[in-house]
């Protein structure tokens, strides 16, 4: 008779802890990780919102920020942006009509917003870069002759110096791409694109004359009258 009651309590005991674990989830008994529970998607720069609590936010970080979600940049992180350069928001998609109406207004640039005293070490970078992201298909010499044209996997890459391009364009076309080529906005910052466009119109479309005649003058208004010719080709 006593092992029969024992049974009994045993099973009501076990019957009454799972109804209570199988119970509404917005109200559980007890949460260890509730952050993991109840999973919450912070809105960037607004005060956090907890689910789970009605209490300020208990994140510490977002408590010595005003319990604001965008925190300041780490101490020794490097800024994207070093140049300054403003530039529309890029992330938004462009219809056909805006996209070719961006890219002729483009073709008018001729010079890049970067510090032209800044010139020579803009192409000694934007030559380096060419070389470790556009030169596999575009080629050393900008030929479109790069490795992967070479081997068979790739073709129709165009020959630079065969097309009417500007500082501009160039610029563009890294930004939002163009035709088989893909956007390079999120492998190289707004000034770096600017540097990769300046060597290829150094490099590419700038005869060595001219070359030597920039950085020879490279203080005075010159580099806005070097890049005319290719507007008018």
């Amino acid at each position: 008779m006593k092992k029969k009651f024992l049974k009994i309590i045993s099973t009501l005991s076990i019957g009454s802890i799972l109804l209570t674990s199988c119970g509404p989830k917005d109200q559980p008994p007890l949460v260890y990780f509730p952050d993991m529970y109840f999973p919450v998607a912070y809105d960037p720069l607004e005060k956090a919102d907890i689910a789970y609590s009605d209490h300020e936010t208990e994140i510490p970080l977002f408590v010595a920020n005003d319990g604001a979600t965008g925190l300041g940049p780490v101490t020794g992180t490097v800024s994207q942006n070093t140049d300054n350069i403003v530039e529309a928001n890029n992330d938004l998609p462009l219809t056909p009509d805006q996209y070719n109406g961006g890219y002729d207004v483009s073709k008018t640039l001729t010079v890049s917003p970067l510090n032209p005293t800044n010139k020579a070490k803009d192409l000694a970078r934007g030559k380096k870069l060419f070389e470790e992201t556009c030169a596999a298909c575009h080629g050393i010499k900008g030929d479109g002759q790069g490795p992967i044209v070479e081997s068979g996997a790739y073709s129709g890459v165009p020959k630079y110096a065969d097309r009417e391009i500007t500082v501009g364009s160039v610029h563009y076309v890294l930004t939002h791409g163009r035709n088989a080529m893909g956007s390079y906005a999120g492998l190289l910052n707004q000034g770096d694109r600017w540097r990769v466009a300046m060597y290829v119109m150094d490099a590419f479309k700038s005869s060595p004359t001219t070359t030597v005649s920039s950085a020879s003058t490279e203080t005075t208004a010159t580099p806005a009258t070097e890049m005319t010719p290719t507007t008018k080709k």
